[in-house]
């Protein structure tokens, strides 16, 4: 079995196809996909999402605020995010995605950082992992990461940075997550990292819509595509994809807890 540990499955562009993209993952080995909320105005829609059945693959949600999104967060954003995982606690697998992207240009790092502290309090007090997005960012994240730590750590999707910061998020008991830019010839320093971390260090994930792969970069990238990631990992490690899929999806449901697999 096979897992998403990131995929935007809830954004609209899926509206039309949904069920034809969950079976097609189904089809190719995918046993779960986990759903991150990005902001309030879509948690309903996220949570409603993942409590839908669809025949061999359970969804789970994660609800936060993503820092691409500052120019729709609120005020009372975060005391709503509080509420609502006391409400939904049960069935939320992690506070995400959340985290500081200091690429995007007028973005305030201040106010990220912020947005980023608040959640990480709840993300301790819940005791609930987080699902970072990190850009340009990876040595402040760390540092609050130390500050806070939290006893179920989390994934840091989309990794992008270097040997040492990736070293750094292991020891804190953080997975690393790799997508669809391990595709790419040209991006050495990651395909490197997922030949040489230990492979308990690593998550699949796709982080659909976004993060196509290098054949598919024409279209809107899906879950099934993780089957390809899964075959890319076991070829730059000279393993078997059967291992790689054993391995990181048990790493994904141990540090979710995802329950019912």
């Amino acid at each position: 079995m096979l897992i998403d540990s990131h995929c935007h499955l809830d954004f609209p562009v899926f509206d039309s196809c949904r069920e034809q993209v969950v079976e097609r993952a189904r089809h190719a080995g995918l046993g779960a996909i986990v759903v991150p909320g990005v902001t309030s105005e879509h948690w309903q829609r996220c949570l409603a999402l993942c409590a839908s059945r669809f025949e061999g693959v359970s969804l789970y949600p994660a609800l936060g605020l993503h820092p691409c999104f500052m120019d729709q967060h609120v005020k009372d954003d975060i005391q709503r995010l509080d509420e609502e995982v006391t409400r939904h606690r049960e069935a939320l697998v992690a506070i995400g995605e959340i985290g500081l992207d200091f690429q995007i240009e007028g973005f305030d790092p201040e106010s990220q950082t912020e947005l980023l502290v608040a959640q990480l309090k709840i993300a301790k007090s819940a005791d609930l992992p987080v699902l970072l997005h990190v850009r340009k960012a990876h040595d402040q994240v760390l540092k609050q990461l130390r500050r806070f730590a939290l006893p179920r750590a989390g994934i840091v999707h989309a990794f992008s940075g270097s040997e040492q910061q990736a070293q750094e998020y292991v020891k804190l008991g953080f997975k690393l997550g790799f997508g669809g830019a391990i595709s790419f010839s040209r991006a050495t320093k990651l395909r490197r990292l997922a030949a040489e971390l230990p492979l308990s260090s690593i998550v699949l994930e796709t982080d659909a819509p976004d993060m196509a792969l290098s054949d598919w970069r024409d279209q809107p990238n899906e879950p099934v595509r993780v089957v390809d990631v899964a075959g890319i990992i076991a070829q730059l490690r000279e393993s078997s994809v059967e291992e790689v899929a054993r391995t990181t999806s048990r790493t994904v449901k141990e540090l979710l807890d995802l329950r019912g697999l």
